[in-house]
């Protein structure tokens, strides 16, 4: 792509490219929260007790799975919760009860759960559950965004006739490209001494293309050593007969490092934006 304009090229980076389901993933949420509807149910006899501590004491020698609730009422992930006071040190195991009844019973005090429950706080922990899982899955949202680019890409790459392991792959490593099509690519591993990974690599019959993905929404310095890295990437990448570096990235943080930008788009060929790939870039790219 010849005599590009650089400032009419960044004007139609995207802002966003969140799909519908990148904001909270309400199937897992109700998985999760369905593995132990069952034991929040049992407990949920709790709710409004005026004799809570009694009501769970016998609860939980009865139904002693009921525990294994307790770290999600915390929004907590996993079955080991740890705690310490002027009482000592703790770290309760709610899969299989490590301490005596009474020692969960101060716990469930101290962590304010009895209190949440026998003050009708909520009125019922399936509900409750469900909204603390929708909490903590919107900590999720950081992976999804870091691989949406990547889908994105991808659909496009499937879109250009490309078929996954035969001509193109996904995440492969320096060593595994040399490997694979015996060609030397010491140059972008500083002689073997980098564990470089491509989030792409598509072979066509003449060439064999390494192809990184971004998306950058905000700004921030990793942007300036990204764009500086794979400047130097590309020039590297030019010293080798049938290798070529492909770079796929979009977003309005990059506003805020233009010149960094601006000078990798000036060395590189080979870099594109959504706006590119909406516009049959692909299959002008790779032949």
């Amino acid at each position: 792509m010849i005599n590009r304009d650089f400032d009419k090229w960044l004007s139609k980076f995207r802002q966003s490219i969140s799909s519908y389901d990148y904001y909270i993933d309400f199937k897992k949420v109700i998985r999760n929260v369905k593995k132990i509807k069952v034991e929040l149910n049992i407990l949920n006899s709790l709710i409004g007790s005026p004799t809570i501590e009694d009501d769970f004491e016998k609860i939980v020698k009865k139904y002693p799975e009921t525990l294994a609730c307790v770290p999600l009422l915390l929004a907590v992930r996993g079955y080991e919760i740890y705690a310490q006071d002027e009482e000592g040190a703790f770290l309760y195991n709610f899969k299989e009860m490590n301490y005596s009844v009474e020692q969960y019973k101060m716990f469930m005090r101290k962590t304010g759960l009895f209190d949440l429950i026998a003050n009708h706080l909520v009125n019922n922990l399936v509900d409750y559950a469900v909204g603390i899982e929708t909490g903590l899955d919107s900590n999720g949202r950081k992976n999804r965004g870091g691989h949406q680019m990547e889908d994105l890409v991808e659909k496009y790459i499937v879109a250009a006739g490309f078929k996954k392991d035969v001509d193109y792959f996904k995440e492969m490593y320096l060593n595994d490209i040399e490997g694979r099509w015996d060609i030397d690519l010491s140059a972008l591993s500083n002689a073997g001494k980098v564990a470089k990974r491509f989030d792409f690599v598509i072979k066509t019959d003449k060439m064999i293309y390494g192809i990184e993905t971004n998306f950058y929404a905000s700004s921030g310095s990793k942007l300036n050593e990204t764009a500086r890295s794979y400047k130097m990437l590309a020039q590297e990448a030019d010293t080798i007969e049938g290798f070529t570096f492909v770079w796929f990235t979009d977003g309005t943080g990059w506003k805020s490092a233009r010149g960094n930008l601006r000078e990798t788009f000036e060395v590189m060929d080979t870099i594109y934006s959504i706006d590119d790939m909406e516009n049959g870039v692909m299959e002008n790219v790779f032949r």
